[in-house]
């Protein structure tokens, strides 16, 4: 019997492979016959054949239908965006724009920057709409001899022309190799600490405690094993978050004659010292060892008020001392986490735990700060806890043994980074710290620009400030050479004064700078690839911040004007190097906290009456909280430095239409937009 060959479920589909053949089956003797092209039977039919004039013209109706809708969506999205500026700049008070005082100088500088870059703008537009286009094409002959000039204006732009080839564009070079080296050698840095802190993941490393906890039995004894703890709450002027803060300290688990609590309060303002007084002798009253100090004269902010409270007679009685900021809320497991890890570790100084925030999405701004702080502490902290067994203690969230603050010469009062001071000097002393990324304490970022540039400031002034001041004493000491160079290459200057210094230099000087002098123009993986990645190692430990990388990049790039601003007051000890401003809270509580305040308010008599606290003093507390009850209104403020960079930035984006460079275009359009955004205070809240 002849084979039985069926080629239907071929010929059913789409696409055929292969040559198209024909078998004749007369006889079981059969034979395969090349053809040179497919039989029109198989030929697919054209999709336009059968429709009629009626038909495409619904087809085109539709599409027009759904581009109207897209234009009008796109409308109503630009519309609304125009009316939430509208409404935030009608809040702008005016009085409320920046104080620049002794920072005045940079502002001058770029309002200088920003005319030179108008002044050339105008002078390249002109040139270019008369064909001069001698740079974007290199066949173009530049003339030199009379001959070829064609008028005063023309001898002009030739000159212009040699004057950037020859005397300008050769120092813009040099400079932005020196910041591209600059560049590559953080970006090296941090690649180093993300192999670093993968490294610690694959390993498991992590703290452990050596010798056995305390045990439960001694809590009631009299000879309880339990360390003496000092517990400190340092405050300032924090209406919004003082009493969740005291809430959450006097509920730590922990012997409660093996701890003291002591609220050191700084504010200046009279009800708000009722208040904080009202709610320690409210906690006072449940038993709890607390005590309530005030300073009349406030010297040395933060750094003096801890001093004078680690002057008091009976502190030699306490071993270890938590200290806690205003808006830090920890578990109640905080101090059984952490103090245990100092058994049998007599080196062993601090030991540091993690922030977590609450508000980390409230708005786009506590989003991008989440980034940056998560990228510190699960990376940065951590890889020199483990490594190094040295890092800059956080100033809250922390335990220190007392005997550490005494060798190590106690807080002192000369920099506005007195948590970073105490921890370079113990380090010196040889005293080690421990960091432990599992143990987390709540607290807020700030909510509005104004209040986020003062704290970046301060962060930014301080370090500076502290190595002039430690840098002889480091070099003096004993610890290890290795450790003396790390100290100074990358804790200080790498990290601290080389990273604020490139990231304004490279991408808001000379980016701009080079549009205008093209021979200087910076490659694309400057100002694209290399920041793209190195974005990306920051966004790993916050893998849920990926939709924001873009923003995330571009507000970097557009606080670089705030850091290094901070960072050349205090390395040439400016006025504003020394400000101290409480960063702005907005009392933000977790859903345990929540829960917590609803029980309490439900439970809450009428006319409570608070024994120790007087009268007149009960009254003045209700007339506070009745004024936490009402609305406050917000405004917004003008930060001129950065519409300044706004507008020099978008004058530079406009050169480079000139010269068709695409990457650069769309990096200086959208950077210049983002400083614009920030100019106006479009980002975060508004402040109160």
């Amino acid at each position: 019997m002849a084979p039985r060959f069926d080629f239907s479920d071929l010929w059913a589909k789409d696409t055929r492979r292969g040559t198209p053949v024909v078998v004749k089956m007369e006889n079981p003797n059969y034979s395969i016959v090349e053809v040179e092209e497919p039989d029109s039977a198989f030929q697919p039919m054209e999709k336009s054949r059968g429709k009629n004039a009626k038909q495409v013209t619904w087809v085109l109706l539709l599409k027009a239908h759904k581009a109207v809708g897209c234009l009008t969506w796109l409308a109503t999205l630009f519309w609304s965006l125009l009316g939430s500026v509208k409404r935030r700049l009608s809040f702008t008070h005016p009085l409320g724009s920046e104080r620049l005082g002794r920072d005045r100088w940079l502002f001058t500088a770029i309002k200088l920057f920003l005319a030179a870059s108008l002044a050339t703008l105008g002078f390249e537009l002109v040139a270019y709409y008369r064909g001069w286009h001698y740079f974007k094409n290199p066949n173009l002959h530049i003339p030199t001899s009379k001959l070829e000039i064609q008028s005063l204006f023309h001898l002009l732009y030739v000159g212009w022309l040699s004057l950037r080839a020859d005397y300008i564009a050769p120092p813009i070079k040099a400079l932005s190799k020196f910041c591209i080296v600059l560049f590559l050698v953080q970006s090296v840095d941090r690649l180093i600490l993300c192999l670093g802190c993968f490294w610690i993941k694959f390993k498991k490393i992590k703290p452990r405690i050596v010798e056995e906890p305390f045990r439960n039995d001694d809590v009631e004894g009299s000879g309880s094993e339990y360390p003496m703890v000092l517990v400190q709450i340092p405050m300032c002027n924090e209406k919004e978050v003082y009493e969740q803060s005291i809430s959450a300290v006097c509920q730590l688990d922990w012997p409660k004659d093996r701890m003291l609590i002591q609220v050191l309060d700084d504010s200046d303002d009279e009800s708000i010292q009722q208040l904080i007084r009202a709610e320690v002798t409210r906690w006072s009253q449940k038993g709890v060892n607390i005590i309530y100090r005030h300073r009349l004269v406030r010297t040395g902010y933060k750094a003096g008020n801890l001093k004078s409270a680690m002057s008091c007679d009976y502190v030699e009685a306490y071993e270890f001392v938590a200290i806690f900021d205003a808006d830090f809320q920890p578990n109640s497991d905080f101090l059984k986490l952490t103090v245990p890890h100092f058994k049998g570790k007599p080196e062993l100084g601090l030991v540091q735990a993690r922030w977590a925030f609450v508000n980390k999405d409230e708005n786009l701004l506590t989003r991008l700060q989440n980034i940056n702080l998560c990228f510190h502490f699960e990376v940065e902290q951590q890889v020199n806890g483990v490594f190094l067994n040295f890092f800059g203690f956080n100033g809250t969230a922390g335990v220190w043994r007392i005997k550490a603050l005494e060798e190590s010469g106690g807080w002192l009062e000369r920099t506005t980074v007195e948590d970073m001071d105490i921890a370079v000097r113990a380090h010196l002393h040889g005293w080690k710290f421990i960091y432990l990324n599992d143990v987390k304490v709540l607290c807020e970022v700030p909510e509005s620009y104004e209040a986020y540039k003062k704290q970046q400031h301060r962060w930014h002034s301080g370090p500076m400030q502290l190595f002039r001041l430690c840098l002889r004493a480091i070099l003096t000491s004993k610890i290890a050479m290795w450790k003396k160079a790390n100290l100074i290459l990358l804790f200080f200057l790498l990290r601290k004064l080389i990273l604020p210094f490139y990231s304004f230099t490279l991408f808001c000087v000379i980016l701009p700078i080079t549009m205008f002098v093209p021979e200087a123009e910076l490659p694309v993986w400057v100002i694209c690839y290399v920041p793209i990645f190195m974005s990306l190692l920051n966004i790993l430990p916050a893998p849920k911040s990926f939709p924001f990388i873009v923003p995330y990049l571009l507000f970097e790039n557009t606080m670089s004007v705030t850091k290094f601003n901070a960072m050349v007051s205090g390395l040439f000890q400016l006025g504003s190097s020394y400000e101290w401003i409480v960063t702005k809270k907005a009392g933000r509580s977790s859903e345990s906290d929540l829960l917590g305040l609803t029980d309490k308010e439900s439970k809450k008599v009428p006319n409570q009456i608070l024994r120790g606290v007087s009268d007149s003093e009960l009254l003045e507390i209700s007339q506070v909280e009745e004024e936490k009850k009402q609305p406050v209104k917000k405004t917004n403020k003008i930060f001129h430095k950065e519409l300044a960079l706004a507008f020099l930035l978008l004058t530079a984006a406009v050169r480079s239409l000139l010269a068709s460079q695409g990457v650069h275009f769309y990096f200086l359009l959208f950077q210049g937009l983002t400083f614009l955004l920030v100019g106006l205070d479009l980002i975060g809240e508004q402040m109160s």
